[in-house]
């Protein structure tokens, strides 16, 4: 567990994201991160947002048994369980804000069945092979050992089952993490966020057995880009592509507005070098020959 001091308090990630929902100003910040109060609330919207809408189109139509690794407050297992899957959560935090005892919590406030198992996601206490879907949002940045935790996702899934990994901050080298952490609005209060470069969530993936099927990258899916609206996209992508000259901005964000949303986003994510950007990875498990 990372501590730092803010002001005369020692926090952990329960006290930051505490400081944040008391911060009137960040109260957007708070609503988009999903930790808003009670958690039935932001669940039912997650459940409900672009972002799961498009995460749908790459789960199977039948569901099965999956496991939320690193589940967080439980909104992605929440999300899951209503629409079917029987959903075991990992979570090693157990707080009743943001980690195992925020899970329990949802699950009986919303009569949603939710097994909860307190672990980290390098030493898992399940048996392997047992899970159709396994998937981590916004985790694999955290993981202590990337290879190992890789390792654990592959362990868990069946053979030809799904692992996906949503949401996981970038970095294009070393030299752009102090930039990230100086940016992100929690972590001078618990010092607990990191990034990877993109080459090494594919060798972690991979060389724990996994076929990367489909990468996502940060303006290529809504999936990364959620809550931000498509037209809100097109704008960000004409201020980044207008960079210094402002004046082109408007007339650019006209000649974007008359193109395929995807297509931009294909040409924007190539551009984009933002330290801390976003990816997902949708994999599978493979099927080893017996013989």
């Amino acid at each position: 567990m990372l501590w730092l001091m803010a002001g005369n308090k020692l926090l952990d990630w329960e006290g930051a994201v505490n400081w944040l929902l008391d911060q009137p100003d960040q109260a957007e910040l708070a609503r988009a991160a999903y930790f808003d109060q009670p958690t039935s609330v932001p669940a039912r919207r997650y459940h409900g947002s672009a972002e799961f809408a498009e995460l749908r189109r790459y789960l199977p139509k039948q569901p099965g048994r999956a496991l939320d690794l690193g589940a967080g407050n439980g909104i992605l297992s929440f999300a899951l369980a209503v629409d079917g899957w029987q959903v075991t959560a990992v979570e090693p935090d157990p707080s009743a804000l943001i980690g195992a005892g925020a899970i329990r919590a949802l699950a009986k406030d919303t009569g949603t069945a939710i097994d909860v198992v307190e672990a980290f996601g390098e030493a898992i206490p399940l048996e392997a092979a047992n899970y159709d879907l396994v998937i981590a949002r916004q985790v694999l940045h955290h993981a202590n050992d990337l290879g190992q935790f890789c390792r654990e996702m592959a362990r868990l899934a069946r053979p030809g089952g799904l692992v996906i990994t949503l949401r996981d901050h970038v970095i294009s080298s070393p030299k752009q993490l102090p930039a990230f952490l100086a940016k992100h609005p929690l972590h001078h209060l618990y010092g607990g966020e990191n990034a990877f470069e993109a080459g090494q969530y594919r060798d972690a993936l991979t060389g724990a057995g996994l076929r990367i099927s489909k990468e996502l990258g940060s303006f290529a899916s809504v999936i990364n880009y959620d809550p931000m609206r498509p037209d809100q996209v097109r704008a960000a992508i004409a201020d980044r592509v207008g960079g210094k000259l402002s004046f082109l901005a408007p007339p650019l964000r006209a000649g974007l507005s008359l193109l395929p949303l995807q297509a931009i986003g294909a040409v924007a994510t190539l551009l984009d070098k933002r330290p801390g950007r976003l990816v997902s990875f949708i994999c599978e498990k493979e099927v080893r020959d017996a013989g």
